[in-house]
């Protein structure tokens, strides 16, 4: 891995997983192998009694601004849209994704090319769902392969992609995905903003097209980027009059899960050996956060750019493709590409839910 350190901080999935080269919001610093990764200090720690802070953002507003929305992504688009991990080349000074443009190893790092011509690797393939692996096309159908789903949006005049799950919510149009799929950290808010559920190869859109109306995400995040709290929540529009419950299902959420059980996670991968074209699962048992960094739990999975937001799910039925969601596909550390972390569920998901489900 031709890296300047042995060693970089946490890497964010914005709109998929960021490559080792992109060290987000945390400074960049040279470390010995031993020693953990650099990250701000014990914000992820912090609780106060009151109730989580929740940010949100107004979207398409009104019936002319979802259609063009809606219209802006065009096959070709879609197509053309790029994993997050070439943002550091486009974007402009704040937020996450600054400042990665010119950083060593950034142009021959793994996972940079954005191609999408590559077929999704099928080493891993099998018949049936397996309760282990680090990454397989999923073999089946049921309710995950339509409530799991890509997103297409914008940030910096730059067309990107992301995953997300449809969640039962009180309005019937409430995603769930992650923090930086929707706004840049203390930067700014992801436009052009849209959800395809059961997303199919080539570009199908079985059960429709749905643009963000609004948009919900913790304080924490908003103001610093915290790891911990990586949870974006948003209020979709209708797509023919239909709400994206009623069309292509929803999952269970749950809060304050017990950790460490059994987990399977979804997303819609896109850098190599991906293509974004299919539905990728990984599934075994997470364990914590090794540098204590995080009240995140890492899960063995290569997926790669492409599947930040994509669901994880405990109590999961293959055979029914259902479970609850308790976390998502957040960040990688920089020195551990074979693990993925993402945030558990409690107050802060809740609260975010809770707003959005009533929106």
């Amino acid at each position: 891995m031709p890296l300047s350190a042995p060693l970089l901080a946490a890497a964010p999935l914005v709109v998929g997983l960021m490559t080792p080269a992109l060290v987000g919001a945390a400074a960049e610093q040279q470390h010995p192998q031993h020693q953990q990764p650099a990250r701000p200090p014990a914000v992820h720690a912090a609780r106060t009694a009151a109730r989580p802070e929740v940010v949100e953002h107004e979207a398409a507003r009104g019936s002319a601004e979802q259609r063009r929305v809606l219209d802006y992504w065009t096959p070709a688009r879609m197509a053309s849209a790029l994993p997050i991990s070439m943002l550091g080349i486009a974007t402009r000074d704040g937020g996450l994704l600054s400042g990665l443009a010119g950083k060593a190893g950034l142009a021959s790092a793994p996972g940079l090319s954005g191609a999408t011509g590559k077929p999704a690797a099928r080493r891993h393939q099998r018949a049936v769902p397996h309760a282990s692996t680090s990454g397989a096309n999923w073999p089946t159908s049921g309710a995950v392969a339509r409530t799991t789903g890509r997103v297409f949006l914008t940030l910096a005049g730059v067309d990107f992609v992301c995953s997300a799950s449809t969640v039962k919510s009180a309005n019937r149009d409430v995603v769930v995905t992650a923090g930086h799929c929707v706004k840049d950290g203390t930067g700014e808010w992801a436009d052009n903003w849209t959800f395809v559920p059961g997303y199919r190869e080539g570009g199908t859109r079985p059960y429709g097209q749905y643009a963000a109306r609004r948009m919900f995400v913790a304080g924490q995040w908003s103001r610093s980027g915290d790891d911990s709290h990586d949870v974006g929540m948003v209020a979709l529009t209708t797509w023919q009059s239909k709400h994206v419950e009623d069309v292509a299902g929803a999952q269970e959420i749950a809060f304050d899960a017990k950790r460490g059980t059994q987990t399977y996670a979804f997303g819609y991968p896109a850098d190599p050996p991906y293509d974004g074209e299919r539905l990728i699962y990984c599934a075994g048992r997470p364990r914590e956060d090794p540098y204590n960094q995080t009240h995140d739990q890492g899960l063995a999975c290569d997926m790669t750019a492409g599947s930040s937001g994509g669901p994880w799910f405990t109590g999961f039925d293959p055979a029914r493709g259902e479970g609850k969601i308790v976390s998502l596909s957040s960040f990688k550390y920089s020195n551990d590409q074979g693990t993925m972390y993402g945030p558990v569920f409690g107050d802060t998901a809740k609260t975010l839910f809770a707003t959005a489900e009533h929106a």
